[in-house]
């Protein structure tokens, strides 16, 4: 009888309801699917037991790299480990099952952590108005860009470049472009920094604002940022923070004390969510206060202790996503917020850098280093000394792949020739940063001696060397027997 029983999942808040064969058949389901749809021959899935499968789906993971096998320093891309209790929060049903367009009598709770989530952001960033919307951080650019240029459209003023600096991110450039404006290129001085008297020199009448990531790519502080920011605003511009590099600042200094109007954060970043693969990620934007009206819509007000979405902003730039971006990981970074609390989120930037100049430390003997230190949260390498030896930056990064560990950031940024971006972050243990510094060290070694062992890296991986941009332009996302033999 058993076999004969199928279940009906109802509506939410009522009792299912069990409907036997008397109701509809189990068999007679089959008539229910339109012929065009049914399957005219079996699966041909293999009968194998449960521990074969769970044996192979783990073995697949093993083949690739995650931070949950190992150390994956990726410069300017913050892969720092992710505590398992974050996942659980956004685990739980009443976030998970929500559906986005519940009333908003039936998701106060959602709405309650994304005011909540706000205002810890505020309190971060020192800039008042929030808007978690953007859903990475190449959105909360543009986000941001929009914004400046509805704010200076109300002004009156028709402004349409953005001072970008050489060391910048690419999506800098590109959001620029795609908020209709002009992306101005400033040169870095020796030291890897931006100087005043070049920044000067380029503020001009058509000027909307500068981008600045801060500490910048190359993994040092902007010491006369303060400088800049006083520049720019007197030629009427805005100051602009990629926030990208947060993980070297938060709970030790404001960006909105810096003298920056706006700013993205990568949640997925700083505040700690699995983002391998290219996402989920959220980049919600932090303004000034007279800012806040161009913001997007809807936006969560509070009143009496009752949350509601406000679309009534007419200066507002409009929606950047559909709802509020990825919400699992809006939950992840206030659970990540709320654990640590504000001296828990000091020591984190403060292990973030310690680590950071640890690593260098062991490493600037073996590899040159266009920008001396101390840095922040990371640093750059260069593999020119090797490429003289026949290896290039690249090579170096396959050949760790034989020691475990996952590649840095490589050729970039660009300002750095053989660039190596390494960010040990602030969840590494000094065990691991010396294993990852020996095998720096002895491919370094490797190179001098026996460049072919680093040029012919991997050797220990499935498969050795791709065509990387073949494969990138030639997806195959499907088996076929003839992969049997390949």
């Amino acid at each position: 009888m058993a076999e004969n029983l199928i279940f009906e999942r109802s509506h939410p808040g009522t009792r299912g309801t069990l409907l036997s064969a008397l109701d509809v058949p189990a068999r007679g389901l089959e008539a229910l699917v339109p012929q065009d749809l049914a399957r005219q021959a079996p699966l041909g899935l293999p009968e194998v037991s449960e521990p074969v499968v769970v044996r192979h789906f783990t073995n697949l993971s093993y083949l690739n790299h995650h931070v949950d096998k190992d150390f994956y320093p990726l410069g300017s891309c913050t892969m720092k480990y992710n505590p398992k209790v974050n996942d659980r929060m956004a685990a739980l049903p009443g976030f998970s099952l929500l559906h986005p367009m519940t009333p908003v009598e039936g998701v106060q709770g959602a709405l309650a952590l994304i005011v909540h989530l706000e205002r810890a952001l505020a309190e971060i960033t020192g800039l008042p108005a929030v808007s978690l919307q953007p859903a990475a951080g190449a959105q909360g650019e543009l986000t941001a860009m929009l914004v400046a240029r509805a704010y200076h459209a109300d002004r009156g003023e028709d402004r349409d470049e953005v001072l970008i600096p050489d060391s910048a991110h690419g999506t800098n450039p590109a959001s620029v472009r795609m908020a209709g404006m002009k992306a101005v290129e400033i040169k870095s001085n020796a030291r890897g920094r931006l100087d005043p008297e070049v920044v000067q020199n380029a503020l001009g009448p058509r000027t909307a604002a500068m981008m600045i990531t801060n500490p910048n790519t190359v993994g040092v502080f902007e010491p006369n940022i303060e400088k800049v920011a006083a520049a720019a605003h007197e030629a009427g511009a805005l100051m602009y923070l990629d926030g990208a590099n947060m993980n070297a600042l938060v709970g030790l200094a404001r960006p909105g004390a810096m003298g920056f109007d706006m700013m993205h954060l990568n949640l997925h970043k700083t505040f700690s969510t699995p983002h391998g693969g290219g996402g989920p990620g959220a980049g919600p934007i932090a303004v000034r206060e007279d800012l806040r009206p161009y913001l997007p819509v809807p936006a969560v007000v509070e009143e009496n202790g009752v949350y509601r979405l406000d679309d009534d902003r007419p200066q507002s730039i409009g929606r950047m996503h559909g709802f509020f971006g990825n919400f699992g990981v809006l939950v992840r970074a206030l659970t990540y917020i709320l654990s640590l609390g504000a001296p828990g989120l000091r020591e984190v930037s403060r292990n973030a850098i310690l680590n950071a100049n640890y690593l260098l430390s062991r490493l600037r003997e073996s590899y040159d280093l266009k920008y001396p230190g101390p840095c922040m949260h990371e640093f750059v390498l260069s593999a020119t000394r090797q490429k003289k030896q026949g290896v290039r930056a690249a090579d170096i990064s396959k050949r760790l792949l034989d020691f475990g560990f996952h590649a840095p950031t490589t050729y970039f940024p660009l300002i750095v020739e053989e660039a190596l971006m390494i960010e040990p972050t602030e969840s590494e243990t000094r065990g691991t940063l010396d294993r990852f510094a020996e095998a720096m060290i002895t491919i370094a070694r490797e190179a001098a001696e026996d460049p072919e062992q680093v040029k012919s890296a991997p050797h220990t991986t499935p498969v050795i060397r791709p065509d990387e941009a073949r494969a990138a332009r030639r997806l195959r996302l499907r088996w076929t027997p003839e992969d049997e033999d390949r």
